[in-house]
């Protein structure tokens, strides 16, 4: 009798020890498949919000296209500008006179860049950017020579740049008055590009150069009365708005004056000197043919931004813009 009791005990000890097994695994493989699970979600999840945001890029990118070609269409619709803009061009200039002459600013894709991110804009450097007055930032960097200015960006107010000079180059006009400066860089520059164009049988001069934001409140309103804010616009900057306050900049023509600021100017062997060569003295055409969608200004053979030989040159192998290449690392003011 011991003997059946003895087994019956052992027994319920073995079925008994078999259910504390079964229950001891059972929890942990339960707990098993959820910390499974959750790493095999994350990285779902993860490219779930990636491919939606690929999404939301790709449209937005397609309504940019569509606008951009919208923006050049329009463009490319004779306007009337500045006193005696010719006609019969697709993309028409403004006529500048020794006393009344402007230029004008820029936007658009990603690239490499100088500028530091701390402190950018968020707005610009993607293709649906659009270079409009209706976002506007304050440059952080305005004596910097990488500066941005357009449409988007602007000066401080009444900014004036530290180290206007003189350049030894001849200009249109003889008055030795503001619109012949530039900064010292720039004009050291203006200087080594006039003399290489010379070596190549090509004379240049001057037309405008600095000018400060009070000198582009007169003009843009001018413009405004004569042609109405959106035709101004296509081929002025507004106040703060302007390439010429920073003093990097210059509108230049054939000794002559001849086409000086106008269309006729880009069939002109001078435009196809700058064009070509530039930027190996650190200078860009600031608002090329076929890109006033990005830079938010008709073609201007004539004016020419300082940027340094490193920018211009990768600019202008790319065939580019400063808003293109500079993208959204835009210091700006908090």
């Amino acid at each position: 009798m011991r003997k059946y009791v003895v087994t019956f005990i052992v027994a319920v000890l073995i079925v008994a020890g078999g259910f504390l097994a079964w229950d001891k695994h059972r929890t942990p493989a339960a707990d098993g498949e959820v910390v499974e699970k959750t790493p095999a979600l994350s990285p779902q999840k993860s490219s779930q919000a990636e491919a939606s945001g690929t999404t939301a890029v790709k449209g937005t990118v397609s309504e940019s296209t569509t606008k951009n070609q919208d923006s050049q269409t329009s463009s490319n619709q004779p306007k009337s500008g500045e006193a005696g803009k010719s006609t019969g061009q697709t993309q028409t200039a403004k006529n500048v006179n020794s006393n009344n002459t402007d230029s004008k600013p820029s936007a658009g894709s990603k690239s490499d860049s100088e500028a530091s991110a701390k402190g950018s804009s968020k707005t610009g450097g993607k293709t649906e950017f659009v270079n409009t007055y209706s976002v506007e930032h304050v440059v952080s960097n305005p004596e910097s020579m990488n500066v941005l200015v357009n449409k988007t960006y602007r000066l401080p107010a009444g900014y004036v740049p530290p180290d206007l000079v003189y350049p030894n180059v001849p200009f249109t006009f003889s008055e030795k008055i503001d619109k012949r400066k530039m900064r010292k860089e720039a004009a050291t520059a203006l200087e080594k590009l006039f003399a290489g164009a010379k070596k190549d049988g090509v004379s240049l001069a001057g037309v405008s150069a600095y000018r400060s934001e009070s000198r582009q409140t007169t003009l843009y309103n001018n413009y405004v009365k004569r042609d109405g804010v959106k035709a101004a616009d296509t081929y002025s900057a507004r106040p703060g708005h302007s390439e010429h306050q920073t003093g990097l900049t210059i509108d230049v023509s054939g000794s002559t004056g001849k086409c000086a600021a106008e269309s006729c100017f880009a069939g002109t062997k001078e435009a196809k000197w700058l064009a070509k060569h530039a930027h190996e003295y650190g200078f860009i055409v600031r608002y090329p043919e076929g890109k006033d969608s990005i830079t938010g200004y008709e073609y201007e053979p004539w004016h020419l931004r300082y940027i340094g030989t490193k920018i211009a040159q990768t600019v202008a192998s790319r065939s580019t813009t400063l808003e293109q290449y500079f993208g959204s690392s835009i210091p700006v003011s908090k």
